[in-house]
């Protein structure tokens, strides 16, 4: 079959080839890919920047497709169903922390850039009907990540207002239109106008170009602060969000990719009993709160562009170079 797999000898680090399809083992199934999806991970593996890299692996986490084939003990009323993958492998039992065997689908195991994954049947669930193909290869792993940060870790709540930093991003647009379908009063930030002209779109109230030092103001004058902040990009703009959070807000973080800050307003954070919080992917019962609030309220994923995998290399250079708004689909 073929697959995009990690080549640190070839000049894009990737390697679209045929690899052997291996046997389904008891309690796993075989998914023919329909549509597959980037992550920022699958990038970083690329870079030689996430932990336990391998050449030789199958990338990607995203993924759906049709159930082609059966382990044993598998119920057969999967055969030929249609589904979405659930990526976060291993949770374990407690709903606070995954636990010390949980990894990603994709690294360090191979993944969902190929014509077909095996994976245990219990991280298969059934497509919305309302999405397609695309739609919903794009949902899992940056869907999860921002559900649990909204719900689980952020406990948003009607009519609070929430900041999404960096709409334009997976993770950012599914925490915009899930803060919107819960029905907070959503905000949002990025540089690109066209971004925000598109949050705007969609329902957002108010939208900041962060690259102006006044945004802060602008925000404390047109909102009065956040009851919560969703952000993925930490280092010293985490200064900023402080500034904005309401006095009892909550700040979750689900990524750094401007890393650590240089200093920390820890006075700002205790007097204004503001919680900072960490988070990442989600567990087995966040993923299913996800797939049902996507169908209750019809969700539909933003696509930024769908890529055959022969175009492998454009993919993963768009999402390097950040041009994307919304999700960088891949189709066999």
């Amino acid at each position: 079959m073929k697959a995009i797999t990690l080549d640190s000898t070839k000049n894009s680090n990737l390697l679209l080839t045929e690899v052997q399809e291996k046997g389904v083992s008891e309690g796993e199934v075989r998914v023919s890919i329909k549509a597959a999806a980037l992550n920022h991970r699958d990038e970083w593996c690329r870079q030689g920047l996430y932990p336990n890299i391998k050449d030789g692996v199958i990338l990607g986490s995203d993924g759906a497709g049709i159930v082609t084939e059966l382990g044993e003990g598998v119920d057969k009323e999967w055969l030929q169903k249609e589904v979405i993958v659930n990526p976060a492998m291993n949770w374990g039992e407690n709903q606070k922390v995954q636990s010390a065997s949980f990894e990603i689908l994709g690294m360090p195991g191979n993944g969902t850039l190929a014509e077909s994954v095996i994976v245990p049947v219990d991280r298969l669930h059934t497509k919305p009907d309302h999405l397609s193909w695309e739609e919903a290869g794009a949902l899992p792993l940056a869907g999860l990540t921002a559900f649990r940060a909204l719900t689980y870790k952020g406990s948003i709540q009607p009519g609070e207002n929430l900041l999404v930093t960096g709409f334009g991003g997976g993770v950012a647009q599914f925490a915009v239109q899930f803060g919107l379908a819960l029905d907070a009063k959503v905000s949002t930030s990025s540089s690109s106008k066209k971004k925000l002209e598109k949050a705007h779109a969609l329902g957002v109230t108010h939208v900041f170009d962060y690259q102006y030092s006044n945004w802060t103001s602008k925000a404390l004058t047109n909102v009065d602060g956040f009851d919560l902040i969703i952000d993925g990009a930490v280092g010293d703009t985490l200064g900023q969000l402080i500034q904005v959070a309401k006095p009892g807000g909550k700040i979750v973080f689900y990524g750094a990719t401007l890393g650590n800050p240089s200093k920390l307003e820890a006075r700002k954070i205790f007097w204004n009993q503001l919680q900072i919080i960490g988070t990442t992917m989600g567990s087995d019962l966040d993923f299913k709160n996800m797939v049902s609030l996507v169908c209750k309220k019809k969700i539909h994923p933003i696509i930024d562009r769908v890529f055959k995998f022969e175009e492998a290399e454009q993919a993963f250079d768009r999402m390097r170079d950040g041009k994307q708004m919304g999700k960088i689909v891949l189709v066999p």
